[in-house]
């Protein structure tokens, strides 16, 4: 038995454990974890599938570089939330943590700890995109904004409008939190 025969025999779990770890870091919480269809509960389906297909990069040793796609769909969402910018990102370094403790847990799967170098490697290197991604959606949100404060159209949209969360001060549309 190797690393990556413990990887797939523990691989439901530990999604399973990262997933909830991540939904709780949400103010609704709880109706994020029931349902698991994309459509009815986006948050909680794209956050499934997106440590589900991370986690599967993150074991095979995949590129970098391929991270982004499960890594972006998660960030788009947390970046719009009310998350600092470790907040947001701080999920993707838990599952480091939950395998160690899931391997942990099994005597015979105990010895693989110690070989967890290059998997640790790969989250961390996932952390710094997550970051880089979850900065460039941020940085989208700001010129949504200031494109709408410029053509008056805050004034239309503020009462629905997701960047309407930007504004630190409801009575000032142009008091962006630093």
């Amino acid at each position: 038995m190797d690393l990556a025969e413990a990887f797939r025999n523990y691989e439901d779990k530990i999604v399973a454990q990262w997933v909830d770890y991540t939904l709780s870091s949400y103010k609704s919480s709880t109706f994020f974890k029931k349902g698991p269809d994309k459509f009815s509960n986006p948050v909680g389906g794209n956050t499934r599938e997106a440590l589900g297909t991370l986690f599967k990069l993150l074991t095979k040793g995949a590129d970098p570089a391929e991270f982004a796609v499960p890594l972006d769909q998660i960030m788009r969402i947390r970046s719009i939330q009310e998350f600092t910018a470790s907040e947001a990102v701080a999920p993707i370094h838990a599952v480091k943590h939950i395998t160690r403790e899931v391997l942990a847990k099994d005597s015979e799967r105990k010895q693989f700890i110690a070989d967890l170098y290059d998997f640790e490697f790969a989250v961390d290197l996932a952390v710094l995109a997550a970051f880089d991604l979850y900065s460039q959606c941020r940085e989208r949100l700001y010129k949504v904004r200031i494109k709408e404060i410029k053509t008056g159209s805050h004034i239309l949209t503020d009462s629905k409008c997701p960047s309407n969360l930007l504004k630190k001060d409801k009575g000032d549309p142009v008091n962006f939190p630093i």
